[in-house]
C-alpha cells in the first residue's frame, strides 16, 4: 500500500471538556476534560495509523509547544515532517454537553511568514515523491491565503497525487478551483463553498454536489451527521446511513471519515466497502472523547450495520 501524507497548516491543542449544560454569561464547571494535540490533519493521520497505514504528517508547528506533538507521532508510528516556526501552536476549547452538543472556541493560530511557506512548498514537492495519496486539512493560519493552498492542490496534483481537501469557507472555494481529487465538506460547508442556500433535502443536496462534481472535483462527499454520507464519484450516488448511537462527541467524526476514505481509496477496494468502513469509523468516533480507533473488532462490528444505497435525484431538482 502506499504511503499517506496529512498535511496540517494550523494544528491546535485540543482541550475537550465535559459539561451538563452550557450556560452562556455564567461560570460553568467542567466535569473532566483532556488536552491532546490535533488539528484535522493530524486526526486524519492518528486514525490512519490505527488502521496500519504508513503515515507521514507536514504543516506548521509551534516550536515552543511542540512537545506533545512530538510525543504523539513517535506513540503512534507517525512519520514527523512538520515545519518548526516560531512561536506557540494555538489551544482550542471544545465544551461537550450531555446531549452531545459541542460548543468549538477555535483560536486563530500564529502568523506564518513567507519564507516558512517557501519551505513548506519544498518540502511538500520533495515528500510528493513518495506519497501518491496526500491529504491537506483544516484552517489556515495568518499568513496562509487561499489563493496559497490553490497554489499547493495545483502543483500536487500536476505531479500526479490524489489531493484529498478537508477545508471550509473561502479555502475550501479556492481549493475547488484547482480540482483536488476529492473534497468532503458537510452541508454547511457546501453552502459556503457555492455561495448558495442548502436546505438539508436530499435533492437539494444532491444538486449542489453535483456542481461540485461538474466543475471536475472527481470524488465529492458531502457529510451530513445522522443523516450519513453522500458520495458522488463517476459511478454516481451512494449514500450510506449508520445506526443512531449515544452521542459522546461530534470532535474527530469528520475526520475518521477522512480516514477511512482514504485508507480503502489506496487499497483499491470497491467503492461500497469503502463508504461502508469509513461511515463504521465516523459513527464510532462520535462514541469517545478522544480521537483515534481503540478496538478494530468494533469497528468490524459497525461495519455490517450500515446501510448503504444508491440514490439519484428527481428530475425536476435544481
Amino acid at each position: 500500500m502506499s504511503a499517506i501524507l496529512t498535511v496540517t497548516f494550523n494544528p491546535a491543542l485540543d482541550m475537550t471538556g465535559a459539561l451538563g449544560i452550557l450556560q452562556a454569561g455564567d461560570v460553568n464547571l467542567v466535569q473532566k476534560y483532556n488536552l491532546h494535540p490535533a488539528g484535522k490533519g493530524v486526526n486524519v493521520a492518528r486514525v490512519l495509523a490505527d488502521l496500519g497505514a504508513q503515515v507521514t504528517v507536514s504543516g506548521f508547528l509551534g516550536e515552543e509547544n511542540q512537545d506533545p506533538f512530538a510525543h504523539l507521532f513517535v506513540e503512534h508510528g507517525i512519520c514527523d515532517r512538520f515545519l518548526r516556526v516560531p512561536g506557540v501552536s494555538r489551544t482550542n476549547v471544545k465544551l461537550v454537553e450531555k446531549d452531545g452538543r459541542v460548543t468549538d472556541l477555535n483560536f486563530p493560530g500564529m502568523a506564518v511568514e513567507g519564507r516558512d511557506i517557501e519551505a513548506l512548498t519544498h518540502t511538500l514537492l520533495e515528500l510528493a515523491d513518495g506519497h501518491d495519496w496526500i491529504v491537506l486539512a483544516g484552517s489556515l493560519p495568518p499568513g496562509v491565503n487561499a489563493d496559497q493552498l490553490s497554489d499547493w492542490v495545483q502543483a500536487l496534483t500536476e505531479a500526479g497525487k490524489q489531493v484529498v481537501v478537508d477545508t471550509s469557507q473561502h479555502a475550501l472555494r479556492a481549493a475547488v478551483s484547482a480540482k483536488p481529487w476529492l473534497v468532503k465538506p458537510n452541508e454547511a460547508e457546501l453552502a459556503q463553498c457555492l455561495n448558495a442556500p442548502i436546505s438539508n433535502e436530499l435533492d437539494t443536496l444532491l444538486a449542489r454536489g453535483e456542481q461540485l462534481f461538474q466543475q471536475g472535483i472527481a470524488n465529492v462527499v458531502i457529510s451530513r451527521g445522522v443523516d450519513g454520507v453522500l458520495w458522488r464519484n463517476h459511478q454516481g450516488w451512494l449514500q450510506a446511513v449508520a445506526p443512531a448511537q449515544e452521542v459522546v462527541s461530534t470532535v474527530g467524526a469528520g475526520d475518521s471519515l477522512v480516514a477511512g476514505l482514504v485508507w480503502g481509496c489506496q487499497a483499491g477496494e470497491e467503492k461500497a466497502t469503502v463508504l461502508r468502513r469509513a461511515v463504521a469509523l465516523s459513527a464510532l468516533a462520535v462514541t469517545q472523547v478522544s480521537v483515534g480507533v481503540s478496538d478494530l473488532d468494533r469497528v468490524y462490528q459497525m461495519i455490517e450495520k450500515i446501510s448503504v444505497s444508491p440514490v439519484t435525484m428527481s428530475a425536476h431538482a435544481e
